[in-house]
């Protein structure tokens, strides 16, 4: 009961984890946005109080300052990261060609909730509070604009990558 391997839950790498990367890049873009619109409000706020001295207000509006680069190039980071790792993972599972036409229609769906999610960030980042906020973010809005076409393509490498373990000698023994 102990020793056998659950062989469901011994899947990686699989089109389940397009949907996680996609959610997880949403929910990162949509924080990052609205981190940046609170260090925004902070550093409004931190210049008009009259305690806060000269090099204090100069120091809070240079980490503001900073939050767009820091946050872009952590946003491509993150998502460059996590398809090399889903990849990895991917190469691992060994899974019988007879299923790529499932994979494709199963591909279709996630690409149609990527567009969903990019939909929704279009919104939120189009929003007349967040525009030019997110308008500083280039890297991050480029990336969830052109999600649903990125997802394609990792979508498509993913099922490269999978399928190509199986070889003819495991059929014909």
């Amino acid at each position: 009961m102990f020793g056998r391997k659950n062989k469901r839950m011994n899947k990686k790498g699989s089109l389940l984890d397009l949907v996680w990367i996609v959610l997880f890049l949403f929910f990162f873009a949509f924080s990052i946005i609205l981190g940046y619109k609170i260090a925004h409000e902070v550093n409004t706020k931190a210049q008009t109080m009259s305690g806060i001295d000269a090099q204090g207000k100069t120091a809070i509006n240079n980490l503001e300052g900073y939050y767009p680069s820091i946050m872009n190039n952590g946003f491509v980071f993150f998502a460059i990261g996590i398809a090399i790792v889903t990849f990895i993972l991917a190469a691992l599972v060994r899974v019988h060609p007879v299923f790529i036409p499932l994979y494709l229609i199963g591909l279709a769906v996630v690409i149609t909730i990527s567009a969903v999610f990019s939909n929704a960030y279009e919104a939120v980042s189009t929003n007349a509070e967040l525009s030019a906020l997110a308008a500083n973010m280039t890297m991050v809005s480029y990336i969830m604009t052109y999600l649903p076409f990125i997802v394609g393509i990792l979508g498509t490498i993913l099922m490269v990558v999978m399928y190509k373990t199986w070889s003819a000698e495991e059929i014909y023994g």
